[in-house]
């Protein structure tokens, strides 16, 4: 029977036998012995000991579980023997004796935040794809403006569920290299090395100003024109999304923020944006809107100022994650707005009346639109709505009317009056239909309907309609304003008598349709510009139209072909066919 340990390894607690345990310790031990001379010896014991506990957590399946000397040589075969292993400065010569391959594994995605501007996303995704990072940050610019600032969020969930690279093993893994033992320990060298590297940097210099002066420096004037060219369209971009950005942001601030939440500017649209709303208040969505609009482009901006300035400093974690906390709370408060707003939509209601119109078959009824001045102007049909004042009361007022013209068998006409409106259930949807103000008269032989209607403006706008039926008595006839024809543009699914351009006409109303009393009647003249059939070189005699009519009990042939008319073999110039008959010029 074994004893068990409790150790803490990297921060994390695990449970461990007591064989295992000194093994283990055996390990670290020597670990520590190989690095005793070693710069960073503390940073690379720490990454060590933080990677064996990884590779531990990999291995057990739960909290419980006891790490046996089976686990502990398991890992020891990963991260290798210290003797293994060069230890000392020479493994970091140039010399080709010396050199070391590194081995390649599977790579991790992090975040880069020691090369990164922002988060640190487009240089760990650049580590992860095997490609520059500028690159990276180019297509990140490109998919956010073609995709209207969609990609931010995308970004912004890279930022926030990627982990970062904090310790030595996480930078080995985001960059495809076997975290072991030699490795951790030459990352943190070349680390603590960068400090001293600039007497080699002097000799890299020497031997690049030597290749520039010989007779192979047009490869390298090329390489720094295309570095040029693609530093001057960063710049570009740079430029770009300070412009779009700030000009962004300051007509939001203008915009929504002064005039819609303090109410700096007593702005007319303000009525308006009361009557669609759902009851939240102004100051509030537009409050909402500046801040999920708003941040994805002070993030674009503060982009923008990284790409063209060297070392700017970062408004920090603390300040971007309150922006991010910002920008979901409006999202979501927006997004609650918005589905209060299409339950408040949700029901159609209407509401019908109909009374009896005083008109006879024998009568001539004249039918015309009116308006009134000081509520609406308008005579002609339209979806729209504005905000007047009647008797000192706010009030809606609409022009969506439709007016429909029907037939009836009875003796005498009727007008039915349908009102509609929505709501958030149909209770609600019918107080609304039920509070509009519609009215018709009957003065005399006219016909007077309103081109408009009213309802209480705290019933708000809720696609109020009214549609008129006008049921006139068969026999009877009557004459339609021009100012009616934009209100009766009607499909047949209506089944509307009125057709349009029949305006400013006497009809007469038979069953189901009308017939017009005072329409021009066409006539054919052979010297207009009218021609009768197909205008081709050879005409087929067989295309000739040929007809005999019945005129006060004669028999009369009609010939027509391309000569002309010809009635019984005479020619026709002028045939005129209108009320009093049909007359046949042959001078």
């Amino acid at each position: 029977m074994n004893k068990t340990v409790n150790i803490n390894l990297a921060g994390i607690f695990f449970h461990i036998d007591e064989d295992a345990y000194a093994k283990l310790q055996r390990y670290l031990e020597a670990i520590r012995h190989s690095f005793s001379n070693t710069q960073g010896r503390d940073e690379i014991i720490s990454d060590i000991e933080a990677r064996i506990a990884e590779l531990f957590n990999e291995k057990i399946k739960n909290e419980r579980q006891v790490i046996s000397s089976k686990e502990v040589e398991e890992v020891i075969t990963i991260m290798g023997q210290p003797e293994d292993y060069l230890v000392d400065d020479e493994i970091f010569d140039d010399e080709p004796g010396r050199s070391r391959s590194t081995k390649s594994v599977g790579k991790k995605l992090f975040r880069d935040t020691e090369n990164g501007y922002v988060g640190g996303v487009s240089s760990g995704l650049g580590h992860y794809l095997g490609i520059e990072a500028i690159w990276v940050r180019l297509l990140w610019i490109l998919l956010t403006i073609f995709s209207s600032g969609a990609f931010i969020l995308i970004y912004i969930a890279f930022w926030i569920f990627v982990p970062e690279a904090k310790t030595t093993a996480d930078k080995l893994a985001m960059r495809g290299e076997e975290v072991t033992i030699s490795n951790i320990e030459k990352k943190i060298r070349e680390g603590f090395h960068e400090v001293s590297d600039s007497i080699k940097n002097v000799d890299y210099e020497r031997y690049g100003r030597q290749a520039s002066a010989g007779a192979s420096s047009a490869a390298t004037t090329l390489g720094n024109i295309i570095k040029f060219c693609l530093k001057l369209i960063v710049k570009f971009v740079g430029i770009l999304l300070l412009l779009i950005a700030g000009s962004t942001l300051i007509a939001l601030f203008v915009g929504l923020f002064a005039v819609g939440t303090f109410g700096i500017v007593d702005a007319p649209w303000t009525d308006y944006i009361d009557m669609v709303n759902s009851g939240a208040p102004l100051w509030l969505i537009s409050l909402l809107t500046f801040f999920a609009v708003g941040i994805p482009f002070f993030f674009l901006f503060v982009l923008g100022l990284k790409i063209l300035v060297k070392n700017l400093k970062s408004i920090g974690r603390i300040a971007s994650l309150t922006l991010l906390g910002l920008w979901l709370i409006s999202v979501i408060g927006l997004s609650v707005i918005g589905v209060s707003q299409a339950t408040h939509r949700a029901f159609d209601g209407e509401v019908a009346s109909s009374e009896n119109l005083m008109v006879t078959p024998e009568d001539t009824l004249f039918l015309r639109m009116r308006n009134n001045p000081e509520l609406s102007r308008k005579t002609w049909k339209s979806s729209d709505f504005r905000v007047a004042y009647e008797n000192g009361n706010k009030v809606l007022v609409g022009n969506d009317i439709r007016l429909i013209v029907k037939s009836t068998k009875d003796s005498i006409g009727k007008i039915e009056v349908l009102k509609s409106a929505e709501g958030k259930d149909f209770q609600d949807a019918r107080e609304r239909a039920e509070n509009i103000n519609y009215s018709t008269s009957l003065l005399g032989n006219e016909l007077l309907l309103d081109s408009y209607f009213t309802s209480d403006s705290s019933f708000g706008y809720r696609d109020q309609e009214v549609q008129v039926t006008v049921f006139l008595p068969e026999g009877i006839t009557f004459f339609a304003d021009d100012n009616t024809s934009s209100f009766h543009r009607n499909a047949d699914y209506y089944g509307d008598i009125l057709i349009s351009g029949e305006e400013e006409h006497f009809l007469k109303v038979l069953e189901g349709e009308t017939s017009c009393e005072d329409c021009p009647v066409e006539s054919w003249d052979e010297d207009s510009n009218e021609n009768w059939g197909d205008e081709t070189e050879d005409n087929d005699p067989s295309d000739d139209f040929n007809a005999r009519v019945d005129v006060d009990g004669k028999e009369v042939n009609i010939r027509v072909n391309e000569e002309g008319i010809e009635v019984n073999d005479k020619k026709a110039h002028r045939i005129t066919i209108d009320s009093n008959g049909i007359e046949i010029n042959n001078n």
